[in-house]
């Protein structure tokens, strides 16, 4: 089978590395891929969202399967635009179609799904230029801190978490004024939950399901949580608060009820959906739907799922995911992400890297990597750069791996968290 993988980043290099594992792929193509997934397949210089050229892509190397990495091409509706093309109909799509997609690229439609299908969640409102008294009013009942997120994709930055009421009054003015432009020409107003945060993720042909591994991801730049929010900084998985009897309460509380919300809403959904959890005493409470996996995660999780990727897409896409058993490795994995000197603010690519040969009982996934044309040189072509991870018979032994690898990789500014999985080290002694 020749597939065509989507995007460039971290999450594609271990979805590209899956599937190259597989005896039922023939050839893979990544479009625009990095210098990781030019090892693993070839990389075609398009973008995911020029669905035409796409197109021409696949019609010309006769691909038999799309999967679509990130959420931009799915909230654009890529998987529309196969069903609705004579030539591309028959080719699967391993993701939602725009109506699906919807779950991520607009959170006040998400809220709203979750409303109706009783999944619990924070309480909130809807604001938009017309009801900003409404919204103000509410923020004055909450007790902080105060959340407030963008209703459209707004690059991982349209979400704010304001201690002071005054502050954040202000910012959601300035957020309907277009601090993040579209995406927040609507405001999702949302009581902030205090537990601990879990992304739980599933695969699903629209019908059936599979529970994939559970994780931990951190997205703040600094050490103990610190900083800004990035798009990740490392992931942990398994999670030792996500046991059996909390998994179970996940599955029944929010993961039936959204299979079956998007059936009878007439909802195609075939693909990967993610549910930022957090853990309220025991309860589960979904924060956020994402439709496609998460990153870092993919890189924590896909290590860990030992069943034939290719086949399980092909289950996905046929409608037979039920007939699959998914089977995963006990063993813990620990991320480790190198970022650029600067980032998520402004950084500079182009920085040489070095110490990849030298790497043991790990994987180096790459995020935002090129080669030289002139050199041949791998360099940095982003802010979130290499993502390491390690597997051990526990999560101490697994970070500790993913920290020694990580710190043989060079390039100038190289940073990289060396706390993440701490949190989960002491939880599990408690």
């Amino acid at each position: 089978m020749n597939i065509l993988l989507l995007g460039s980043g971290g999450r594609e290099h271990a979805m590209a590395w899956r599937l190259q594992q597989s005896e039922a792929l023939h050839k893979l193509y990544i479009a625009p891929g990095n210098a990781g997934t030019s090892e693993l397949g070839v990389n075609l210089p398009v973008d995911v969202t020029d669905f035409e050229q796409i197109r021409h892509n696949i019609i010309e190397k006769d691909v038999q399967m799309v999967v679509v990495g990130p959420e931009q091409p799915l909230v654009d509706g890529i998987a529309d635009f196969f069903l609705n093309d004579p030539l591309l109909q028959s080719i699967p799509v391993i993701g939602p179609t725009a109506a699906g997609a919807r779950l991520e690229g607009s959170k006040a439609f998400a809220k709203a799904f979750m409303q109706r299908h009783q999944i619990p969640t924070a309480r909130y409102i809807e604001v938009d230029s017309d009801n900003l008294e409404s919204g103000l009013e509410f923020l004055r009942l909450m007790q902080p801190p105060y959340v407030l997120k963008a209703d459209g994709l707004a690059a991982g930055k349209g979400v704010l978490i304001i201690d002071d009421l005054t502050e954040a009054e202000k910012e959601l003015q300035l957020m309907l004024s277009g601090k993040f432009g579209l995406a927040s020409r609507k405001v999702v107003v949302e009581e902030y939950l205090t537990g601990i945060e879990l992304s739980a993720f599933i695969i699903t042909d629209g019908i059936h399901y599979k529970m994939l591994p559970s994780a931990k991801d951190y997205k703040r730049i600094g050490i103990s949580d610190t900083g800004p929010n990035t798009g990740g900084m490392g992931a942990v998985s398994p999670v030792p608060f996500g046991d059996k009897t909390f998994l179970e309460k996940v599955e029944e509380q929010i993961v039936v009820p959204t299979i079956n919300g998007l059936r009878s809403e007439g909802i195609l959904y075939k693909g990967f959906l993610f549910f930022g959890l957090m853990n309220v005493k025991g309860q589960p409470f979904l924060i956020e739907y994402n439709v496609r996996l998460g990153d870092p995660e993919a890189e924590c999780i896909l290590p860990r799922i030992t069943t034939d990727f290719v086949e399980l897409l092909q289950s996905t896409a046929t409608g037979e995911l039920n007939s699959l058993k998914l089977q995963t490795d006990d063993h813990a994995a620990v991320t480790v992400m190198l970022v650029s000197d600067g980032y998520p603010g402004e950084y500079t690519k182009g920085k040489q890297i070095t110490g990849l040969e030298t790497l043991t009982n790990c994987v180096a996934f790459h995020a935002g990597t090129s080669i030289d044309i002139e050199t041949g040189t791998l360099k940095t072509n982003g802010g979130r750069v290499i993502a390491v991870t390690a597997m051990g018979y526990g999560i101490e032994e697994a970070k500790w791996l993913a920290m020694q690898n990580a710190q043989k990789i060079q390039f100038e500014g190289a940073y990289y968290r060396t706390d993440i999985a701490d949190d989960l080290l002491n939880y599990s002694s408690l």
